[in-house]
C-alpha cells in the first residue's frame, strides 16, 4: 500500500459524505481506520509532501473546503468492453478549464450544497431536491438526481406496503420515476452521474448497460464503494465474474479488486480457498491489519465453506475489537446455531437486543435464538419483523420460510421463500427452501424443479444432489437418481457411507446387483478403516458375501471372511450371517476357491 493509494482513501470518506453517500463513506473511513496509525500519519506525510512538491501552483477557490473533487486518475489499463461514440471524455483528467470551471461553480453553490447535505443527512430528499434545482456545479446535479430517486424510493415503498397482503400487491416496490431519472443522466460523463446512470439501468434489468456504466465510472473514480457493490450485485455468477476482471481500470492486485472478489464471491456463497488467501493479504501489515470489515468477510467465506469453528473463532475476534458492531451479527447467529450452542447465542440475542432492536440483524439472531429452543411462532415473529424493517434483507425470508417448514405450514413457506427469491434470484437457499416446501406437498416434480435452481448456483453442494436424487427416485426415475447421487459423491466426505449405502440400494431396485456390491463393498471398507461398530456394515457384509457365493468366479475367501465377522459379532444379523455361512462351506466343498490378485484370506 503506498501514500497515494491511503491519500485517495482518506478523500473518498468525505468525497461520498458529501453526496450523501453514507454507507459508502462509513467504509472508507473503517478501512482508513484500520491502518496501523504509524504507517498511516507516514503515508499521509509522504502524500502531502508529494503534492506540495510536484502539483504547480494554481489559483484556489475562495471556498476551498468545497472545492470539487481532485482530477481524476486515468485509467491503469484499458477498457476492453465497447465504448460508445461521445461517451469518452470521463476517461481522460479533467482539462483545467472545466476544473477550474467547476470550483467557480461550487463556490457560487456553497450555501446550497452545505443545506442540501445536511437536508440528505436528515433524510429529508424533497428539500434536497429543491434547494439543488437551480444549482451548476457537477455535485449539485449528483444531488439533485439522487435526491429525486430516494424520495421516489421512499414513495414506492410507502404505495407497496399500503397493499400488503392484498391480491393486487406486485413482488416489489415499483419505482416509477427510473426512465425519467435515466433521461437526466443519459450522456453523463461524470463518475458520479455515472454511478447513478448505472443504478437505474440496473433497477431497470438492463445490466449488461449497467456493468458498462460502472466501469466508467470506476475509471472515473475509484474510491466509491457504492459502484462497486452495484457491480458485485450485477454480477450472476464465478464464471461471469472470471470475465469481468479483466476489464476492470485497475490492476488484479489492487486492494479494491480483490475486495470486490471477496465480497462477491461471497454473495454468489461460493468463496474458496483463494479468496480466504486474498483475505489473509488484505489483513497483513502492509494493507489493513485491524479492520473488521475485512476480517468479516474473512469470517462469511469461512462460513460459507462450512468451516464453522474457524469462522466461530473469527467472529469472536471481530467482537473483542469491535464489541458494539451489529454488521454479520446474522452471519455468527447462523454460525451458532449450526453448532448448536445455545448458551453463546442466547447471550449474544440479549446483548444485542439491549443494543439495538431496531436493526434487521438483531431481529434475525434473536429469531434463530428462539428457534433453536423450538419456539417457531416467536421465531417467526422476529424474523417477519426483520422483513418489515428492511424488505429487500433475503436472510430474514428464507429463515423465515425454515421456520414454517419446521411448523409443517407448506403454503406460507412457499411465500415467505417466494419474497426471498424476488429479493435475490441467485441465493441458491430460497430455492432449495421452495424445493423442501413442495416436497412436504409431495409435489415432487415442482420440487425437482426449485431443486435444479438450486444446485446450478452450488453445483457442488452434497444436500442438493442428495435432494434432487430423492425426487427423482420418488417419481421412478431412478437412473437420474443414481446420477444425482454420483454428483453429490464428488463433494461428499471420503468417509460418508449414507449416500454409498442408497447408490446401492438403487441398483439393487435396478437389478444391478454388480454394481450394488460394489456400493456395499466400499461401505464395508470405510467402516473398517474407521473402526465403527459391526451393527453399520453388517448387511453390507452379507450382500457382498451373498452376491460372492451366486456369481461365477466369486471371491469365496472374501465371502467367509466378511460373514464370520458377522457371525462372531452381537448384531441383529448374526442368524443370517451364520446360515450363509454354511451354504458357503457346502460350496467350498464343491468349488475350489483362488484368490483374486492381491487379495488373500486375511484381509
Amino acid at each position: 500500500m503506498d501514500a497515494g493509494l491511503v491519500a485517495d482513501l482518506r478523500k473518498s470518506i468525505q468525497h461520498c459524505a458529501e453526496r450523501g453517500l453514507s454507507v459508502a463513506s462509513k467504509w472508507s473511513s473503517e478501512l482508513y481506520y484500520a491502518i496501523p496509525s504509524h504507517k498511516r500519519d507516514t503515508l499521509i506525510s509522504e502524500a502531502f509532501a508529494t503534492f506540495s512538491t510536484s502539483t504547480p501552483a494554481r489559483s484556489r477557490s475562495p471556498r476551498p473546503s468545497l472545492s470539487f473533487a481532485d482530477p481524476s486518475p486515468a485509467p491503469t489499463a484499458p477498457l476492453s468492453i465497447s465504448i460508445t461514440p461521445g461517451n469518452q471524455a470521463h476517461l481522460l483528467p479533467h482539462s483545467l478549464d472545466v476544473h477550474t470551471q467547476e470550483i467557480e461553480w461550487e463556490a457560487q453553490d456553497e450555501a446550497a450544497l452545505l443545506a442540501a447535505q445536511a437536508f440528505m443527512a436528515a433524510k429529508e430528499f424533497t428539500r434536497v431536491e429543491f434547494t439543488v434545482k437551480g444549482c451548476k456545479s457537477a455535485k449539485a446535479r449528483f444531488l439533485y438526481v439522487y435526491s429525486c430517486f430516494l424520495a421516489a424510493e421512499r414513495k414506492a415503498q410507502r404505495d407497496w406496503y399500503k397493499q400488503n397482503n392484498t391480491r393486487g400487491q406486485p413482488p416489489v416496490p415499483i419505482n416509477r420515476l427510473l426512465t425519467t431519472l435515466l433521461d437526466m443522466v443519459k450522456d453523463a460523463t461524470d463518475p458520479w452521474l455515472l454511478f447513478l446512470k448505472a443504478l437505474f439501468l440496473s433497477r431497470l434489468n438492463r445490466r449488461e448497460e449497467a456493468i458498462e456504466s460502472i466501469i466508467r465510472s470506476i475509471s472515473g473514480y475509484q474510491w466509491n464503494w457504492s459502484v462497486w457493490t452495484l457491480l458485485c450485485s450485477c454480477v450472476g455468477d464465478g464464471d461471469e465474474l472470471s470475465a469481468l476482471l479483466p476489464l476492470l481500470p485497475l490492476p488484479a492486485t489492487h486492494p479494491l479488486v480483490l475486495l470486490f472478489q471477496i465480497r462477491t464471491m461471497n454473495e454468489l456463497h461460493s468463496p474458496s480457498e483463494n479468496e480466504l488467501a486474498m483475505c489473509d493479504r488484505l489483513l497483513g501489515d502492509d494493507c489493513f491489519r485491524d479492520s473488521v470489515w475485512v476480517m468479516s468477510l474473512r469470517a462469511c467465506a469461512l462460513y460459507h465453506l462450512h468451516d464453522f469453528g474457524q469462522a466461530e473463532k473469527q467472529f469472536e475476534k471481530i467482537l473483542a475489537v469491535a464489541p458494539y458492531r451489529i454488521d454479520d451479527i446474522d452471519v455468527y447467529s447462523n454460525i451458532l446455531y449450526v453448532t448448536d450452542n445455545r448458551l453463546k447465542l442466547s447471550r449474544l440475542a440479549h446483548e444485542f437486543l439491549e443494543l439495538d432492536k431496531d436493526r434487521p440483524e438483531v431481529c434475525c439472531l434473536v429469531g434463530n435464538h428462539y428457534s433453536l429452543r423450538a419456539e417457531h411462532e416467536k421465531a417467526v415473529k422476529y424474523f417477519r419483523r426483520a422483513t418489515e424493517l428492511d424488505r429487500t434483507y433475503l436472510s430474514a425470508w428464507t429463515l423465515m420460510g425454515h421456520e414454517y417448514v419446521e411448523m409443517k405450514n407448506s403454503h406460507a413457506a412457499i411465500e415467505a421463500y417466494r419474497r426471498a427469491v424476488d429479493v435475490n434470484r441467485k441465493d441458491y437457499r430460497a430455492w432449495y427452501g421452495l424445493g423442501q416446501a413442495y416436497e412436504l406437498l409431495s409435489m415432487h416434480r415442482y420440487a425437482l424443479h426449485y431443486y435444479q435452481h438450486a444446485t446450478a448456483l452450488r453445483p457442488y453442494d452434497v444436500r442438493l444432489w442428495q435432494a434432487q436424487g430423492a425426487c427423482y427416485e420418488e417419481i421412478g426415475r431412478l437412473k437420474e437418481a443414481v446420477e444425482c447421487l454420483k454428483r453429490a459423491l464428488l463433494g461428499a466426505d471420503p468417509r460418508e457411507i449414507t449416500i454409498h449405502l442408497k447408490l446401492a440400494k438403487l441398483h439393487e431396485d435396478l437389478d444391478e446387483p454388480t454394481e450394488a456390491a460394489a456400493y456395499h463393498r466400499r461401505v464395508v471398507e470405510i467402516c473398517c478403516i474407521e473402526e465403527r461398530p459391526v451393527q453399520d456394515y453388517a448387511k453390507s457384509s452379507i450382500y457382498v458375501a451373498r452376491h460372492h457365493m451366486m456369481i461365477p468366479g466369486g471371491d469365496l475367501l472374501l465371502a467367509k471372511d466378511y460373514l464370520e465377522r458377522i457371525a462372531s459379532s452381537n448384531t441383529e444379523e448374526v442368524a443370517q450371517a451364520s446360515d450363509w455361512l454354511k451354504k458357503l462351506k457346502s460350496v467350498l466343498i464343491t468349488r475350489p476357491t483362488i484368490p483374486t490378485t492381491g487379495e488373500t484370506s486375511d484381509r
